[in-house]
């Protein structure tokens, strides 16, 4: 074969490389955001005004997707210094200003193009409860600073509330089976699949001032009042939701004390939840000054008490025990405690918030039994304070409460929520899945921003998906002639 017939083969040959090399650019340019990962971000943040302290989430997701529902993952946590809001009822200007340097850091992290357009929530929890029912325009007051702080800033504030009981643990339950993909999957061809309903998980929260749990049960919830329904992704859910309020792990901690001021008529509070040697100066005016503390003060001359720490775990049980009330629901398979309705629980749990934080500092997150789980509280409380101080110098402004929260986070699973030996194991005790905090934060911007759609979305993947093809077959097409044309270049020798 001469020149000719080789230069006009080659050339043949690099037009169609040079041809199809261009497609598949133009397939990728028209299409790449959805195959290289790269659409345009939108975000939401979140402030979680919890009775002890307030955490701003900040969430972002893929614009590109029909609705916005492409998945949300969590892009930043920053915790607020200070108390919970609630804690600021004599300074509500205090409230307002303490959100401040998270919400600056979050929108450092955030495009600037992009903070008019990002939706901005706050929402109170079981402190902002108590308070209203204390003093209604307290509330008021500290909604209204917030509110003053937040609109100066650039972002789509979409106001603050208090979320009820029900709302708070229902969020939860969305937002950790959102996280584990239990409500719907999305498949890398474009369709939308939901997995078996036995694979959603419940949800056990764990505050300062409530306690929520939360869970899809087998059967019609009986009492109204517990249950929460829901439309997502084209599916029908009744979820069994319940608050405890004052079962929060403050409230439990205030509600002791009273118990143990009331029923000791000297000026020393012996308290069995402390450990041996710890000692504190109890405020009775700090002590009363909930709700959730009920009987009266005690009309005593003296503004506080002197609290010893007996360090008994035996008695620290009794006493955590009684603050529960199991009578009114003996004989009923149907109740937990206080005589709330809870039907029969299945499946596995997710156990957050104060739950993961107290086992967690036991070592008690990487499911062992309940034997063991029993007995390592019951040795952590027999300790002397002087050696627990020695073993956590870090930790040392919650140490002396992580007996009680232990032993009422024991009362609460067992007693109150009916775990026992053989469903123990069923509970994952964890802060974060996949990158994400669990809490109810997530559930609720969800639901605020109407990201979870009711119906379940289209195949709305399936131009990009035959594109993606398309562009990868050119692609390939493209190489193969390229290789092709070097060959003959190079190795086509002439007659």
């Amino acid at each position: 074969m001469g020149h000719t017939q080789r230069d006009t083969v080659f050339i043949v040959l690099l037009a169609s490389t040079i041809i199809s090399g261009v497609i598949t650019l133009i397939l990728f340019l028209v299409d790449g955001s959805d195959i290289f990962g790269l659409p345009d971000t939108k975000y939401g943040m979140v402030f979680d005004a919890g009775s002890s302290h307030t955490s701003l989430y900040v969430y972002k997701w893929p614009a590109d997707k029909e609705n916005d529902t492409g998945i949300v993952s969590q892009a930043l946590s920053c915790d607020v210094t200070g108390s919970g809001i609630s804690q600021y009822a004599n300074d509500p200007v205090k409230a307002g200003e303490s959100l401040r340097p998270c919400l600056e850091k979050a929108l450092a992290l955030i495009p600037e193009d992009k903070h008019q357009e990002t939706p901005t929530f706050l929402g109170a929890t079981a402190g902002m409860r108590l308070l209203r029912e204390k003093n209604s325009s307290q509330a008021d007051r500290i909604f209204e600073e917030i509110t003053k702080v937040l609109v100066q800033f650039p972002v789509s504030f979409q106001g603050a509330q208090i979320l009820t009981g029900s709302d708070e643990g229902s969020f939860g339950w969305i937002t950790i089976n959102y996280i584990l993909e239990t409500l719907v999957k999305y498949t890398f061809s474009g369709e939308w699949i939901q997995p078996p309903m036995a694979e959603m998980v419940g949800a056990l929260d764990l505050g300062g001032a409530s306690a929520q749990i939360s869970f899809l049960p087998l059967g019609p919830i009986a009492d109204p009042s517990t249950k929460v329904t829901f439309r997502l992704y084209g599916h029908n859910y009744s979820v069994y939701s319940h608050s405890y309020l004052c079962y929060g792990q403050n409230q439990m901690q205030k509600r002791l004390l009273a118990h143990l001021v009331q029923t000791s008529p000297s000026e020393v509070v012996r308290n069995p939840c402390y450990h041996g040697g710890y000692e504190e100066t109890l405020s009775l005016a700090d002590l009363y000054n909930t709700p959730c503390v009920q009987n009266s003060q005690p009309s005593q001359s003296v503004q506080s008490l002197k609290v010893e720490g007996t360090g008994n775990p035996e008695a620290c049980y009794s006493y955590v025990y009684r603050l529960f009330n199991f009578s009114t629901c003996q004989g009923r398979e149907d109740c937990a405690f206080d005589g709330i309705y809870q039907p029969q629980k299945h499946g596995q749990f997710y156990a957050f918030s104060g739950f993961y934080y107290t086992f967690h500092f036991l070592n008690l997150t990487e499911g062992q039994s309940l034997h063991t789980v029993n007995a390592t509280i019951w040795e952590f409380c027999q300790k002397p304070w002087r050696q627990v101080e020695a073993s956590y110098p870090e930790q040392k402004e919650w140490l002396y409460s992580y007996c009680t929260n232990a032993m009422h986070i024991l009362i609460l699973l067992t007693n109150g929520y009916k775990f026992d030996e053989g469903t123990w194991s069923n509970i994952h005790f964890r802060e974060q899945v996949a990158g994400t905090d669990i809490g109810w934060t997530l559930g609720y911007m969800l639901n605020m921003t109407n990201m979870i759609p009711a119906e379940a979305p289209a195949l709305q993947r399936t131009e990009s998906y035959s594109v993606w093809v398309a562009g990868v077959f050119f692609l390939v097409l493209t190489i193969v002639m390229s290789i092709v044309s070097g060959v003959i270049y190079c190795f086509w020798s002439p007659d």
